[in-house]
């Protein structure tokens, strides 16, 4: 079974993330989307509500699971017998960025870092824009997924 990861802070999650779980699920067997614990991170929602945000959104499918994890990415890849990791790339920024990380992890581990391209329609969207917009009190509702409108 190929089994890949596809983590990240999701606060929230957003359609460009949806692009990219919906890319990965047609390549891999089983995609866990791996909530982060980022200390470092001032996060808008705790990491309980991310993964019932998730969880609301990716009910339909049958080949995703939904965790939290603490550490290093490449040691929950091991706990899951997962050989992959799934990265969204928006720009050559974020290239540069996954690159020096796979790079990295590839060091450390046998995990293959796949990168997969946001679709041109999303590949403006983040979620630090998003939680701005919502700070703001603006219209999030065309950047996130419908399952989650109501709950923002």
């Amino acid at each position: 079974m190929k089994r890949a990861i596809f983590p990240g802070t999701f606060d929230p999650f957003t359609i460009g993330h949806l692009d990219i779980l919906e890319k990965s699920m047609k390549i891999f067997d089983e995609v866990i989307i791996a909530i982060g614990k980022n200390h470092d991170k001032k996060t808008m929602y705790s990491v309980d509500k991310r993964k019932e945000f998730i969880e609301l959104v990716t009910s339909k499918y049958q080949n995703t699971k939904v965790m939290i994890y603490d550490g290093l990415t490449v040691d929950f890849c091991k706990k899951t017998n997962s050989n992959f990791i799934v990265r969204g790339i928006r720009n050559v920024g974020d290239f540069e960025f996954e690159k020096a990380i796979a790079r990295t992890n590839r060091v450390l581990s046998e995990i293959e870092t796949v990168f997969l391209l946001t679709s041109a329609k999303t590949s403006y969207i983040s979620s630090s824009i998003v939680r701005d917009i919502i700070k703001n009190n603006g219209d999030c509702s065309k950047l996130i997924p419908n399952e989650i409108i109501h709950m923002i």
